[in-house]
């Protein structure tokens, strides 16, 4: 077997280097564990940006997996399948909604919510042509096609890559007034983040996702809430929108719904908003195919029948209690909800990354975002001897 550097090393002569991963070369998972090439055991504190919700190689998400790839895996969308169905209407009612757009990457269920928020506004709210216009957030990270890129404020994610599509407005995240300022006729949509994941773990105040809900509502205007990272039982609820009570028109899912092995994503909304789409407008060869469904149709269960959102809501807190008790001088802030959990640290001692790699070599793997955070998202099924693990070797690190 080769060695860590040489798998490394092949990999930047062959790959693309639009990555720059923590370097440790994983083989084998099982649950909130990694080993890497050598056998070295790894306590995984991403779950792959929150798509391993339930633990890697979830043994009855397994079990889907196999035998359904025995039976069928593709049809495409020119003919039914017998999983797509129920599964669309688990994902409805789980988000008490009525319908459901399939698709396969987060980016592309953003897209799709885009298209879906454009054509309702020509044909339901009668914007003029080509005129219709949605509102972001800064700070915002919602993929990377060159739509999306287009209305980021990150100059990494833009720079090189434009020109860049039109119909964008961005106004400071976590400013309900700010939003109701920028809202004219031709505003069709308004897309948001509950809680800013890439971002940086940026929670807004208490009360802003009621106070957007309210000004969408009185004003016409679509609220697209992009639950990709948050959603899924992830910040303690079984979405992030649910602390508030603050129901969006059209929600985005991703990550945690493929189960951990496959890639699956969709909108959930109404058909006073989804009877836009026709046949033809809009697809995806993947989207909604067999073993995608039946492995997101047993992920939906799990997440319900085994509480990983009071889970998250138990082990966050403790997670959160133990962070502040370290009382490190290294750290500024500590912030999120459930298991979505952002360290940030003061700038005068540096970026994030050199301590993400020095937990790595300690047995944790986590990541940094926006330079200054250390990001804690480990496996829902997470226990409290896992976190004190943690806690023990993230003492150590900042309080060195």
């Amino acid at each position: 077997m080769q060695s860590s550097n040489e798998y490394i090393e092949l990999e930047q002569k062959y790959g693309a280097h639009n990555y720059k991963p923590i370097p440790v070369v994983i083989s084998r998972a099982q649950g909130v564990w990694v080993w890497d090439v050598e056998g070295k055991k790894y306590l995984d504190c991403l779950s792959s940006y929150s798509a391993v919700n339930h633990g890697h190689v979830h043994p009855r998400i397994m079990n889907v997996l196999m035998e359904q790839s025995q039976r069928v895996t593709l049809t495409s969308r020119a003919f039914h399948n017998d999983k797509l169905p129920h599964f669309l209407e688990k994902l409805a009612k789980c988000a008490q909604m009525e319908a459901v757009l399939p698709m396969n990457t987060g980016a592309e269920a953003v897209e799709t919510a885009i298209k879906t928020a454009r054509k309702w506004g020509y044909m339901k709210k009668k914007v003029k042509a080509d005129k219709a216009q949605i509102i972001v957030c800064d700070n915002n990270f919602h993929g990377r096609t060159t739509t999306i890129v287009g209305f980021s404020s990150d100059e990494v994610n833009r720079k090189g890559f434009g020109p860049f599509t039109p119909g964008f407005k961005s106004i400071p995240f976590g400013d309900p007034e700010a939003l109701e300022r920028v809202i004219t006729p031709d505003t069709a949509a308004f897309l948001v983040e509950p809680i800013q994941g890439e971002g940086g773990v940026i929670v807004p105040p208490e009360g802003y996702l009621k106070k957007v809900r309210k000004i969408c509502t009185e004003h016409n205007v679509l609220l697209i809430f992009d639950e990709i990272q948050t959603g899924l039982g992830r910040t303690g609820k079984l979405f992030a929108h649910m602390y508030e009570d603050a129901k969006p028109d059209i929600l985005i899912v991703g990550k945690a719904l493929g189960g951990g092995v496959f890639p699956v994503s969709g909108i959930i909304t109404t058909w006073n908003i989804l009877d836009v789409i026709g046949p033809g407008e809009h697809g995806s060869t993947f989207g909604g195919n067999p073993l995608g469904s039946a492995i997101a149709s047993e992920a939906i269960d799990i997440i319900l029948e085994e509480n990983l959102p009071h889970r998250a809501t138990e082990m966050g807190k403790y997670f959160k209690e133990g962070l502040k008790s370290l009382e490190s001088p290294l750290i500024k802030e500590i912030r999120g909800k459930g298991l979505l959990i952002g360290v940030e640290l003061k700038r005068e001692y540096g970026g994030a990354r050199p301590y993400c790699q020095r937990l790595m070599e300690m047995g944790v793997l986590a990541k940094d975002t926006h330079g200054q955070t250390i990001r804690f998202a480990p496996p829902l099924i997470i226990s409290r001897e896992n976190i004190d693990f943690i806690l023990e070797r993230v003492k150590k690190v900042l309080n060195h």
